[in-house]
């Protein structure tokens, strides 16, 4: 059985409408997911991309791998085998189209990058520079004769929100530069990124136009991946292919004064798609429970019988092919204990009735130091109840540090959010938006004409890819 990993940076779950969202945004995903098995509540516990991304491909979490920020120093332990790594080893070709690099370039045969014309004036077309790169690997796993697997790594709809004709007003039909329209204000006089804002949506008045481009964003993709399956048919592998589609992480749009970035231990950066295709898997299978980006390493591993190499690798997460058969109800786990490390640091505790994050520093933002949310009234984590029941709030706190004791001794390793920095704080000349090999960590001062910053919030804007 051959696998193609697809992952779709920067998805929310709830905004393909497979997920039931209201914009047609993924119909050809959709019509996979119409023969496929979808899990309807799945999470990733490790935000942003770089420890995302580490966890889909370790199956284990960010206490036993340590990888908890973007473009940080460290480097995963070389004892720690990723998904291609142990394929490879097990007699597969592998093969990626990816520009991740540094440890998740690790036990590909074949590993190319991409890159897009990137004007923030203009579209920006990814899904087709990817693409490009995505089906030269098919092409060269389809004419091997070892079984293979083929990880795809899409950049839409990561910000910026830039998607080409016809897509770029698909779902938008105002004026977005109305003056009447206030909704934007708020968006305006957010300091860290008003600059990078106005480089892509100068004069943007309605905050509906950049939501609406980022669905736009989705559609583009979607098409895009027409051609990855149309290859699949071409070549009749689609027969015996194992396609599964994900994301590292969500964004957030317009719902918790956070805007157009994937920071913010909410489920609009903790919810991801998860569909897993295969003629012999049950088809139009939704699942309810929830699982964890840990879970899907040592699933797929199930899937092509090595089940014993997951466990060999140190794997913890759960095989969700119980699951899949019908042997296995209910959530993988009744408790998901997260981790954030973008502009700031923070865990968070979810259970089915709540929703509980904590700080470790002050947040830019001007978030709490405790949030506390009704998961049952408040799915949305809007109504913050810390103050009110202080009593919840203590016991979500024990639970969680009782949960970074044990993980600590479980694992031998600190707390990641306690030793961990946030390196985008300290950027200089590093693309981060478009990574490359990127280590951010002690780069602060460096300007790319050699100069040196005197405005710190431009310093990380430009580290961040945006200026």
């Amino acid at each position: 059985m051959n696998v193609l990993f697809i992952a779709i940076d920067t998805l929310r779950a709830d905004r393909l409408s497979c997920y039931g969202h209201w914009n047609l945004t993924s119909p050809h995903l959709d019509r996979l997911a119409e023969d496929s098995v979808v899990f309807e509540k799945f999470f990733a516990p490790h935000i942003p991309t770089h420890p995302g991304f580490t966890t889909l491909m370790t199956g284990r979490d960010a206490w036993s791998h340590g990888i908890i920020s973007q473009g940080a120093a460290r480097e995963l332990d070389e004892s720690i085998l990723t998904l291609p790594q142990i394929l490879q080893q097990h007699g597969y070709f592998t093969a990626s189209a990816d520009n991740l690099g540094r440890w998740l370039r690790r036990g590909y045969d074949l590993y190319e990058g991409y890159m897009w014309q990137r004007n923030p004036h203009g579209s920006w077309r990814k899904g087709e520079a990817v693409n490009e790169t995505a089906l030269r690997a098919l092409e060269a796993c389809a004419t091997q004769d070892k079984p293979w697997f083929c990880f795809l790594h899409y950049w839409d709809p990561h910000t910026p929100y830039l998607p080409p004709e016809p897509f770029d007003r698909m779902f938008y039909h105002g004026d977005e530069k109305d003056p009447a329209n206030p909704s934007m204000k708020a968006v305006w006089e957010c300091e860290a990124f008003s600059h990078y804002f106005a480089e892509w949506m100068p004069g943007c008045t309605d905050i509906k136009f950049p939501c609406m481009q980022y669905d736009a964003e989705i559609a583009y993709n979607d098409a895009c991946l027409r051609h990855v399956f149309e290859l699949l048919r071409a070549h009749g592998l689609d027969q015996d292919t194992l396609i599964v589609v994900t994301s590292d992480h969500g964004e957030e749009l317009d719902e918790h004064d956070l805007w157009f970035d994937h920071h913010g231990v909410y489920d609009t950066n903790l919810w991801v798609p998860l569909i897993i295709h295969h003629r012999d898997l049950p088809s139009g299978l939704r699942i309810p429970g929830w699982a964890r980006h840990f879970d899907l390493a040592p699933t797929l591993l199930d899937l092509l019988g090595l089940d014993a190499a997951a466990r060999d690798a140190g794997m913890e997460g759960t095989s969700l092919l119980p699951w899949i058969n019908g042997t296995h109800r209910g959530d993988v786990a009744s408790t998901l204990f997260c981790t954030e490390c973008t502009w700031t640091r923070r865990w968070c505790v979810k259970t089915r009735e709540w929703h509980y994050i904590e700080s470790a520093e002050p947040d830019p933002f001007g978030k709490p130091d405790r949030e506390l949310y009704d998961s049952t009234l408040d799915p949305g984590q809007l109504k913050n109840l810390a103050e009110d029941r202080p009593d919840l709030v203590q016991k979500m706190h024990d639970r969680l540090w009782a949960h970074i004791e044990h993980r600590k001794a479980a694992t031998g390793n600190p707390d990641p959010v306690e030793t961990g920095s946030i390196s985008l704080r300290q950027v200089g000349n590093v693309n981060v938006a478009v990574p490359d090999d990127q280590v951010l960590e002690g780069q602060e001062d460096a300007q790319p004409d050699g100069g040196v910053w005197e405005d710190p919030t431009s310093r990380r804007l430009y580290g961040m890819g945006y200026l």
